[in-house]
């Protein structure tokens, strides 16, 4: 580390007793005291390396300075130095891929996360890969000062990428070092993308992801196994899936024997994607392609709608993004799901199975899986645990905040 570029940091006794137990973030309140930094004054600049130290001296941890956000310090190593740089990278990188080994030799899934930000100790960016394509997101100006060398790692790495492309936080999209230095959301970093949306394999299913301007990084990767799971119960059923996006649920129902598929979004785009889908994999339905139906429309008011035409489906899936981007928008997106309960249970057959997910880390599962099944005995009927899931191996879970996919699969009974 060089000292014209490290900070010597105290923290509060609160700060410092999270950072020991591998807390990932400091934030601006848990620290006392910044000494050093390029000017010599403590002021530092958005990765510069913050250095904690305890009150006697000690090292404690090492991370990247973020003066422009309220977690100011992002923790990349704690109870020993290390050197913040490339050979970092490299060893976060190398343990990535060994926890997701089952993945990355998997002959029918090519996209998949392979740094999970700070839950593979390398907070504030993640990267996806999709075939030979990798996604870089920031969500912090931290990495701008290290994305070279963490890109040099990252193709060393993984010799088969043939591009790089470059997703922003939209809180740092328009920071004026990110356009100080040429960047901007979509653009690509290394090598060259095919013209169009990229072609990945999900378990066996085809499906393209916009990696540059798309959401995301493209592609939900995130809900891969539960997408699969869906497809298992499928056979034979009516199925309903609500907030649909690119239809990754419709296609694997599809794909599962469904007899008649549903999908709803507010976005033209979205079901758009999902006819093109759907109508890409219809050699891997098992029989006769199922009929389809997209609707483009607010899913309360769809489901309403369908519940008052006494639609009936084996099958209803009822994936919301998240509702919660503040600790203020919990009571709401709480009252949020339980309105999507009320309104989708009574459009699943008696015997029939609701798949109902949060994505918000604010939520947590207590609260959620208690509020669904409140909602459904308001509505009259029980719900029987059939699996509660959470997230896929690519996307680990290192501490509390890192937690925030939940699904319920539950039989209907009236």
């Amino acid at each position: 580390m060089s000292a014209s570029t490290s900070l010597a940091v105290r923290l509060t006794p609160d700060a410092l007793r999270h950072v020991r137990r591998g807390h990932p973030w400091v934030f601006d309140g848990g620290i006392e005291s910044v000494r050093g930094g390029r000017h010599g004054d403590g002021t530092g600049e958005p990765g510069d390396v913050a250095v904690i130290f305890d009150d006697r001296k000690r090292f404690v941890a090492v991370g990247l300075w973020d003066p422009r956000s309220p977690i100011r310090i992002k923790v990349l190593h704690s109870s020993n130095p290390v050197q913040v740089g490339p050979d970092l990278w490299n060893d976060r990188l190398a343990h990535a891929l060994a926890r997701r080994w089952e993945l990355l030799g998997s002959a029918d899934t090519d996209a998949l996360r392979i740094l999970h930000g700070e839950n593979d100790r390398m907070p504030g960016v993640v990267v996806d890969l999709y075939g030979t394509v990798a996604v870089v997101k920031l969500y912090s100006t931290v990495w701008l000062a290290h994305l070279e060398d963490l890109l040099d790692v990252l193709q060393s790495a993984i010799w088969s990428i043939t591009g790089v492309v470059l997703r922003l936080a939209r809180s740092i999209a328009d920071d004026p070092l990110v356009v100080g230095r040429g960047l901007r959301d979509g653009s690509v970093l290394r090598g060259s993308l095919p013209a169009g949306p990229i072609t990945f394999t999900e378990h066996g299913l085809r499906f393209t992801a916009d990696v540059r301007r798309g959401q995301k990084t493209g592609w939900f990767l995130d809900q891969r196994d539960n997408r699969q799971l869906v497809g298992s119960i499928a056979s034979g059923a009516r199925v309903l899936d609500v907030f649909c996006c690119g239809g990754g649920f419709s296609v694997h129902a599809a794909a599962g024997g469904a007899t008649h598929v549903h999908s709803v979004d507010l976005s033209p785009h979205a079901i758009d994607d999902t006819a093109r889908h759907l109508a890409l994999n219809v050699e891997s339905c098992p029989r006769e392609a199922p009929t389809t139906i997209g609707t483009v429309g607010d899913a309360f008011d769809v489901m309403g709608e369908l519940g008052r035409r006494g639609e009936r489906f084996d099958l209803v899936v009822v994936d919301p993004p998240s509702f919660a981007a503040r600790a203020a928008d919990v009571p709401g997106a709480l009252r949020a799901y339980g309105a999507l309960t009320r309104l989708a249970v009574p459009l699943v057959e008696s015997g029939g199975t609701l798949v109902q997910a949060s994505c918000s880390s604010r939520v947590s599962s207590r609260d959620f899986y208690g509020m669904v099944e409140r909602a459904a005995q308001r509505s009259g009927v029980d719900l029987v645990d059939q699996e509660r899931t959470g997230q896929p191996i690519d996307h680990p879970i290192e501490f509390p905040e890192g937690a925030y996919l939940k699904a319920l699969f539950a039989r209907v009974e009236r």
